[in-house]
């Protein structure tokens, strides 16, 4: 069995392996089951409940996913003892994404806090290999890690032994402090030693997961429109829809990959932000589909919510997408304040599409192609500064 020590930050031709592509499809079944249940409580009126339960049940999945792909960008060793314990972290998720229709429906979270400690149990027992085979200051973070991992899941175990009757608010409380404790795991670990991540895999990894993101909210599109053409003769109100979603989520993959981003992330501070930050950009991305679906159930007239309330499912994830990347990830390789402004300008106009009635998506796949469009003229400009 090979040594588990930390891979080089040098590394060429560092890549993703044939597991982390794996790993991340099965993790997106659970984003595709987050995305049905959003898309089920804001068509029936229920937008805050659902919008709450998605990004609870999305932080789950992500940061599972975050820890997973950062721990494996440091020691990955892919021998069969590393690939069974990853597959013991895709069974988690599996076993999280089949409790998130209870979890929606009837406020019980017992099978998705299950899934989502195994895989978190899951990856304390890589740390604790990583620990039995360093010395040391890098010992010292895999132990930290280790620990501070276990000590929240008892938290979250405690939590499932809340009352029924405990009022929404205790339990929204609990649920951020618990939150706040495993976001504060990789700062307390790493405080005096940062572990070995490979910018370049790194980058690839966040990319990838974009992608099929992206990709699950054109295939839940799709079925929707599919779905609602079965049922429904309204080509005429479904075709604006559909060619909005195609341009807003064909948009988002260019704006997002416009630039190589593993050349901004040099230091563990700039990745760190760049890192938790995705959370934003990779739900918004998520919610865009899940948007698509509730524009599609209204035009067909199988949604309970107004006009105006279906538009924003789509513009407000959309424009939450294009603010986001272009925060943490754009705005680094802009030269002037004419190549920064077509993102936050586009978020703001996309806002507005809102109101465009039965015509808002569409209008807000425009200006997203016209935010690309912009932004490839601008990039083309000369060097002034030569």
């Amino acid at each position: 069995m090979p040594v588990m020590t930390a891979r080089s930050r040098t590394e060429k031709h560092r890549a993703s392996t044939p597991l982390e592509l794996f790993f991340d499809l099965c993790f997106v079944v659970a984003v595709a089951q987050a995305g049905g249940r959003l898309v089920h409580a804001v068509a029936e009126g229920h937008a805050l409940i659902g919008i709450g339960g998605y990004a609870a049940v999305f932080f789950a999945i992500w940061w599972a996913w975050v820890n997973f792909s950062w721990f494996a960008s440091a020691y990955d060793t892919d021998d069969p003892l590393y690939r069974v314990v990853t597959l013991v972290q895709i069974t988690g998720v599996l076993v999280l994404a089949a409790g998130v229709p209870r979890a929606f429906d009837a406020g019980d979270w017992t099978v998705v806090v299950i899934g989502y400690v195994v895989m978190r149990l899951a990856l304390t027992s890589q740390w604790l290999r990583a620990a039995h085979c360093t010395q040391g200051s890098e010992r010292r973070v895999a132990l930290r890690y280790a620990v501070g991992i276990m000590v929240v899941q008892l938290g979250w175990i405690a939590m499932l032994a809340l009352p029924d009757d405990a009022p929404l608010v205790g339990r929204a409380a609990v649920f951020v402090v618990l939150v706040l404790a495993e976001m504060a795991v990789p700062a307390i670990a790493e405080r005096d030693r940062r572990t070995s991540w490979h910018p370049h895999h790194i980058g690839e990894r966040y990319g990838l997961f974009t992608i099929i993101v992206l990709g699950e909210t054109i295939a839940a599109a799709t079925v929707a429109v599919q779905e609602a053409l079965d049922e429904h003769d309204a080509l005429g109100e479904l075709l604006p829809i559909a060619a909005g979603g195609l341009l807003i989520v064909f948009s988002a993959w260019w704006i997002y990959f416009a630039v190589p981003i593993h050349d901004y992330l040099r230091g563990s501070r700039e990745a760190f932000v760049w890192g938790y930050g995705h959370y934003l950009i990779l739900g918004s991305a998520a919610a865009i589909g899940a948007g698509i679906e509730v524009a599609v159930e209204e035009a067909v007239g199988k949604a309970h919510v107004s006009t105006e309330v279906a538009a924003a499912a789509v513009t407000v994830p959309s424009a939450l997408f294009m603010l986001t990347v272009w925060a943490l990830h754009a705005r680094h390789f802009k030269r002037d304040l004419a190549e920064q402004l077509p993102l936050p300008v586009a978020a703001l106009a996309i806002l507005a599409c809102t109101f465009a009635g039965s015509w808002a998506v569409f209008a807000a796949g425009l200006v997203a192609a016209a935010t690309v469009s912009a932004s490839v003229l601008l990039s083309r400009r000369p060097d002034m500064a030569g």
